[in-house]
């Protein structure tokens, strides 16, 4: 697939996301595919495989908030990568506001998403959702 085409399957994916389904990002995840959370706190890690990126790290996020949707507001596509900046807009449970800001890389290899990387703001996100529980933890820490 073209620069253009992995842009278009982004888009379209962020549009469902945005309107609150995530369908089609569970879709075009490969069953291999790996997500790693990036930076040094208990979030950091990388989830390996489809069902663990959305069980262990969607699956859980969801059980936080009340109202979870991720704005796009910027993507950017060379080759096989292609880069979304969006916006969180979330609530959780106890009504707090989750309003994070993200980055997230994505590599698409034949329609499909082979690896994530999220960069995000860390200290919101602890503040806000608290430290990763370690009994969830199924996937492998990493350094940075």
């Amino acid at each position: 697939m073209s620069a253009a085409d992995n842009k278009k399957l982004m888009e379209t994916i962020f549009a469902g996301v945005a309107a609150g389904d995530g369908t089609s990002f569970a879709d075009a995840l490969a069953d291999d595919v790996t997500m790693t959370v990036t930076g040094q706190y208990s979030w950091s890690q990388t989830f390996h495989g489809k069902e663990s990126v959305l069980r262990d790290l969607h699956g859980y996020v969801s059980s936080l908030l009340k109202h979870r949707r991720t704005v796009p507001f910027r993507i950017i596509a060379d080759d096989e990568w292609v880069a979304v900046e969006a916006r969180g807009d979330m609530v959780t449970h106890a009504g707090e506001r989750y309003d994070n800001h993200y980055c997230l890389i994505y590599r698409i290899e034949n329609g499909k998403i082979r690896e994530i990387r999220e960069y995000n703001d860390s200290s919101l996100c602890e503040r806000v959702l608290g430290p990763f529980p370690k009994e969830n933890l199924k996937a492998q820490k990493v350094a940075g």
